[in-house]
């Protein structure tokens, strides 16, 4: 038996744009997870935390640190 597991998306998955360009902050969990964080770029290039959150605002603090320190265009790849 194939059972979908439940997503839930946090509401604090956002677009963040910086020097006119954007990238989805995406945070979400499934029913036996943690918070995961993914930033998605505008080619659909996805960068994915290795570990998972224990809160939705904990995720979204580490996002948005990461995009000021490393920069927006560390997050952004070419299209394929």
């Amino acid at each position: 038996m194939n059972e979908e597991q439940q997503v839930t998306q946090s509401k604090h998955t956002q677009q963040y744009s910086a020097d006119g360009k954007s990238v989805e902050i995406d945070i979400y969990r499934t029913e036996d997870s943690g918070w995961i964080l993914e930033i998605v770029d505008e080619n659909n290039n996805s960068t994915l935390w290795e570990d998972a959150f224990e809160n939705e605002d904990d995720a979204l603090a580490e996002a948005l640190d990461a995009l000021k320190e490393e920069g927006i265009d560390n997050f952004i790849q070419p299209a394929e």
